[in-house]
């Protein structure tokens, strides 16, 4: 049935083409926000290469999550979304789903974390979409996310595991080449939705580097590529708490081993040293989840000089109790 339907197969050829993520661009022009690139003596002279900050903090819904929702929602037919749209998120992706629910003028639900940050449910609230607090990691929240939509009928919105959710994302890494080409590009993985989508611009630019970015304790990704097949973690803990994957998707999998060049794992201590320099010397408020990128760079954990590097600081979704909490440790 076509409500039943969640995600596209494909056999045979690339996984995906980079034609897919310039056909999503289009599609949002008017949508989304062409979020500014920024460079910092200060951040330059620290790491010795001229970092440039992608900001998707600035996006709307505050992270880069509302170009793949959009791409994947805008792609079905009327009779799969009538009764609506449900999904599971740490947080952003789930305002993302309920912004562009709202703006197709259907209704969504969002399974969220029991410990998700008030101010990412009040966001989800204030799209008008019904929010449902369940457990604490990915697979949790996504099987009564899934068991619903099967019940009540709801299309099922996946966070990273769906090409037209990856061709989305990816547009992070093209709006980046047309602002700045640089010689690397990192950005942080959870899923892997946002890195995948990225990386496919290897497929137009190989000279590009392509570097993912996780939390040491939740680096379910590099466990997968160390062993060469999806490898789910038995525990994780992270203050990137959109990044508790405990399992990466199968098909985010298959495109960050063809394409993307290294991964990079951070300690938690390195998220918030960034979090306090992108507050205290660049005046930029990001969430852990959205920061760890740049404390890969910043940390020295991706050793480089002299090379122009374009960073996703992928949101700015952070409820500011947590944020002083973490910046008094």
């Amino acid at each position: 049935k076509d409500h039943e339907r969640q995600t596209e197969t494909r056999t045979g050829g690339e996984i995906m083409n980079f034609r897919e993520v310039e056909e999503a661009f289009k599609k949002q022009e008017g949508i989304v926000h062409r979020t500014p690139l920024i460079t910092s003596s200060t951040l330059n002279n620290l790491t010795g290469n001229r970092v440039y900050l992608k900001l998707e903090n600035f996006q709307k819904t505050g992270s880069f999550k509302v170009r793949g929702a959009y791409n994947k929602i805008s792609s079905l037919k009327r009779e799969e979304i009538e009764r609506g749209v449900i999904t599971a998120s740490s947080g952003n992706h789930g305002q993302a789903v309920a912004y562009v629910a709202r703006l197709m003028n259907i209704p969504a639900k969002i399974v969220v974390p029991e410990d998700a940050a008030e101010t990412k449910i009040n966001a989800i609230k204030g799209y008008n979409a019904q929010v449902i607090k369940h457990g604490y990691t990915t697979d949790e929240r996504k099987a009564l996310a899934q068991k619903l939509a099967r019940e009540e009928r709801y299309f099922y919105i996946d966070s990273y595991d769906d090409y037209h959710i990856i061709a989305g994302q990816g547009t992070v890494g093209l709006e980046i080449v047309q602002q700045e080409k640089p010689d690397i590009i990192v950005a942080p993985i959870g899923g892997g939705g946002l890195i995948s989508g990225i990386s496919l611009l290897k497929q137009k630019f190989p000279e590009i580097k392509v570097v993912g970015v996780e939390p040491l304790h939740s680096a379910s990704m590099y466990l997968s590529i160390t062993r060469g097949r999806v490898t789910e973690l038995e525990k994780i803990k992270t203050i990137a708490d959109g990044l508790r994957a405990k399992k990466p998707g199968e098909k985010t999998f298959e495109i960050v081993e063809k394409y993307v060049d290294e991964i990079v794992r951070v300690e938690e201590e390195d998220i918030i040293d960034v979090l306090k320099f992108l507050l205290e010397r660049i005046k930029i408020l990001a969430e852990p989840s959205g920061a760890v990128s740049l404390a890969g760079v910043v940390s020295g954990r991706l050793p480089c000089r002299d090379k122009k590097i374009a960073v996703v600081i992928s949101g700015g979704n952070v409820d500011l109790n947590t944020l002083a909490s973490l910046i008094h440790t």
